[in-house]
């Protein structure tokens, strides 16, 4: 073998291992549907969510899910929306921004919490992250939210799952989200009304979106429709990392923003629902900690 041949072989078994690592990120294949059993598991599990939504006494939440398998890089939840009680969709529904991979292209989308919990790739052990927004914060997201006019002024034109918080080039689900946020609590005066408004508020309030070390990860751009590398700073691809707007860092700045906020952890395991209550994570592999509440389904 030539050293052009060995080269070649150790770039090709690189970009596998790079692949394989990111089976996560590959949400437009068709997931595999679950079985009678755990369908039942997880709606019962959905009850116990609205159940806590309902106890809230709020009118909204910041929902997060455990969608993608993302723990390989630090990451429990993928995908954030606004769930509202409200709703036209139905009490509870997420409006949110998904990708439609048959449009190839991002849409806004209200969904009912049973299908937003169903759109877990885990559903051996489904974790659901709230945090609630009460007084003005809370019924300025609100108002903002339910206004299609304003909710679908801040959808980007093109998609990108690791999309640069601070650049109009692409936009994730929950980069939209974040610029939600800016518009609903940049107060009279700001002018928020556009992206550019909204990532600007964003810069000038301190939001620091999520760095993800992901080294290899980043040769799938080519390959991958809906990863891109070119809207982020060379700085951060020369160090190997993107930072992106994730569920983790949208919790952390509604914590900073927004004083009273409360967050409620849960997670549904086999039959078993554990309950955890602030801001500290719930445990690895719904294990109940001190303080925990736990639930059986049965």
């Amino acid at each position: 073998m030539t050293p052009t041949t060995r080269l070649a072989a150790a770039l090709c078994l690189l970009l596998a291992a790079a692949v394989a690592r990111a089976d996560s990120l590959r949400f437009c294949d068709t997931p595999k549907e679950p079985d009678a059993a755990e369908q039942d598991a997880l709606l019962r599990f959905t009850a116990i969510v609205k159940d806590e939504l309902a106890a809230s006494g709020q009118d909204l939440a910041l929902v997060s899910r455990s969608g993608l398998n993302l723990q390989r890089i630090g990451q429990r939840y993928s995908h954030a929306g606004i769930s509202l009680k409200a709703s036209a969709n139905g009490a509870w529904s997420v409006r949110q921004l998904y990708y439609a991979c048959d449009e190839k292209k991002p849409r806004i989308f209200d969904q009912g919490m049973a299908g937003f919990v169903l759109g877990t790739s885990d559903v051996a052990t489904a974790y659901v992250s709230l945090v609630f927004l009460s007084g003005d914060a809370g019924a300025a997201l609100e108002r903002a939210a339910l206004d299609d006019r304003r909710s679908l002024a801040l959808l980007g034109a093109s998609y990108s799952a690791n999309a640069y918080p601070f650049s109009l080039e692409y936009q994730n689900c929950n980069q939209w989200l974040a610029e939600m946020l800016a518009l609903a609590w940049s107060g009279p005066g700001a002018d928020v009304e556009t992206r550019a408004q909204a990532q600007q508020w964003l810069r000038l309030e301190g939001y620091v979106p999520t760095s993800l070390q992901v080294g290899l990860l980043m040769l799938l751009g080519a390959f991958v429709p809906w990863i891109h590398g070119d809207d982020h700073p060379s700085a951060d691809k020369a160090a190997g990392r993107y930072r992106v707007s994730m569920p983790e860092s949208l919790e952390r700045f509604a914590r900073a923003e927004v004083p009273g906020a409360t967050r409620v952890e849960l997670c549904r395991s086999g039959s078993r629902v554990v309950i955890h209550r602030g801001w500290t994570a719930l445990a690895d592999g719904c294990e109940a900690g001190k303080g925990d509440e736990v639930l059986g389904l049965d």
